[in-house]
């Protein structure tokens, strides 16, 4: 017999109506996971079941038992790598579907477990690493009730392997990022045969739930435990109280596992160990039937105390976006399909407005901005620091006497060698490089400038587009700074690659040269005597 029906056996085959809030928030964690990955909103706590406990607690196997089929990977170390979020549906038909596989039902739960694996070592690769990105299951069967559970890794002590060495602080994060949600359940599972009081589990819990209000202790593996001990006391909320008391259960061995024990002939077994037992066969709260219907009530009962709250918080969120929505025009009387078309007008808006504001159509107030600013980039800094550059600048009569020995080899000279003109001329023109990468610099942070004020309320209404524009354009800019950069040294280096004495600015300066007029002053490039 499975869960669901020894339940309804004992409630007369009643459900109630409240049961179809599971379903509600399960579709709403799945909505509002979109929203999350989306970064449309703040995060909203759901009411959960967080499952914690140490890796020998069997949390795996009280799962298992909940679903009635076996679709968890065991092994030793960390098997449990991911946040398992778990849903589970009473339905007529048997199914499992992931949130990374919405269009794809697996019927072997062989497969899921497959898929568990292969899903883990995609995110955490194929060491024991772990990752806090959740695996998103959901489970239909006629054989369980409306849950929502999250299975978290086992609490650990001492990195083994090629785990983290901090794996310890890591896992502890995790668990406390779930269980401090004042809308999370927290199941704590202690193994029976261990001391309650050193309890990994019940330690966290009474971290953030210290009065226990939202605390349910889970005893495990009651049939190991010492002949002639029992966990009554703890049972019956004597030994560390919890506000909603604790639940026992049998769990599968090793053994059990190795020999093929199916999921429905350990609840047998259960069934019979528990009926058989002179203190377990006389309370209320022993068995995975028991721990079903136990949280099934408690997680129906959490939701409708949260609900105010939550409706409160998802309509202020869904009001705040239609209003956000209804800024952005008639976007909404559009399909699918047109929606391209609009985006593409706003974006030429934005265009509009960056043009304008380059060709002056647009101010900014009292600051000399966009185009203007790059026209007084080019006329008060560009200009100015080439006209300040002197041919003759650095040259000394020493330097001028040496460039011309150097130039003539083993000869001798008597007038000016061509060949020291073309040295000196290239010298003195790579001069011009500087002021111009500077001016290029210049423009290039303008248009920068001008791309983060350019305000269009098109392109604001919307939360994401903003930012994407501004990276976009960002990345143009930057590919063409180096475009323009690149130009502006090969022009210099054409410039000194040949030097055209024939031009005619030289032939004017030649014919208007008084050799008078220079003679014998220091920097001359006339007839020096050495």
């Amino acid at each position: 017999m499975c869960i669901r029906d020894s339940i309804n056996a004992e409630y007369g085959g009643t459900r109630s109506s409240m049961d179809r809030l599971v379903p509600l928030v399960a579709k709403l964690q799945e909505v509002l996971g979109i929203v999350g990955k989306l970064h449309l909103g703040q995060a909203v706590d759901l009411p959960q079941i967080v499952v914690v406990g140490s890796q020998s607690a069997g949390k795996s196997s009280v799962l298992e038992n909940l679903v009635g089929h076996e679709f968890l990977p065991r092994g030793s170390n960390i098997v449990t790598r991911r946040p398992l979020v778990l849903h589970l549906f009473t339905s007529e038909e048997q199914y499992a579907e992931f949130g990374h596989l919405p269009d794809k039902q697996f019927t072997d739960f062989k497969e899921v477990l497959r898929e568990i694996e292969a899903e883990t070592d995609r995110v955490c690769g194929p060491s024991k690493g772990i990752s806090a990105h959740p695996i998103l299951l959901k489970i239909y069967s006629p054989k369980v009730l409306n849950l929502a559970m999250v299975d978290l890794p086992g609490i650990t002590k001492v990195a083994v392997g090629d785990q983290p060495a901090d794996i310890e602080v890591q896992i502890r994060k995790m668990i406390l990022t779930y269980i401090q949600r004042p809308s999370a359940m927290i199941l704590a599972l202690t193994a029976a045969n261990t001391d309650l009081a050193n309890s990994d589990a019940l330690k966290l819990a009474r971290e953030v739930d210290p009065t226990g209000v939202r605390t349910i202790g889970v005893v495990t593996k009651l049939d190991l435990m010492d002949q002639g001990t029992h966990a009554g006391e703890i049972l019956q909320n004597r030994t560390i109280p919890l506000r909603l008391g604790y639940v026992g259960i049998v769990n599968r061995s090793q053994k059990d596992i190795d020999q093929g024990k199916t999921i429905e002939q350990h609840l047998k077994s259960e069934t019979e160990f528990v009926s058989g037992h002179p203190v377990y066969s006389q309370l209320q709260n022993v068995g995975a039937p028991q721990l079903g219907r136990f949280l099934n009530r408690e997680l129906l009962r959490h939701i409708a105390a949260v609900l105010p709250d939550l409706k409160h918080r998802v309509v202020s969120q869904r009001d705040r976006h239609i209003a956000e929505l209804d800024k952005m025009g008639d976007w909404k009387s559009h399909s699918v399909e047109n929606r391209g078309r609009v985006l593409l007008q706003v974006l030429n808006k934005f265009c509009n407005a960056f043009n304008a504001m380059v060709e002056g159509k647009e101010h900014g107030g009292d600051l000399i901005t966009g185009g203007a600013r790059i026209g007084w980039i080019f006329t008060e800094v560009f200009k100015p620091a080439v006209e300040g550059l002197s041919p003759l600048q650095d040259l000394s009569d020493d330097e001028l006497r040496m460039a011309m020995k150097n130039s003539t080899g083993i000869g001798t000279y008597l007038f000016t060698p061509e060949l020291t003109f073309e040295m000196l001329v290239t010298k003195q023109l790579q001069m011009l490089e500087a002021p111009a990468l500077q001016a290029a610099e210049l423009v290039h942070n303008e248009l920068l400038t001008v791309t983060q004020e350019c305000a269009v309320l098109d392109v604001k209404n919307f939360q994401n587009l903003p930012e994407k524009v501004l990276v976009t354009v960002k990345t143009m800019l930057l590919e063409k700074m180096q475009h323009t950069t690149k130009m502006i040294r090969d022009l210099i280096a054409i410039e000194l690659s040949f030097v055209n004495v024939d031009h005619p600015d030289f032939r004017r300066a030649l014919e208007s040269y008084q050799p008078g007029a220079t003679e014998g002053k220091s920097g001359g490039l006339s007839l020096i005597h050495i």
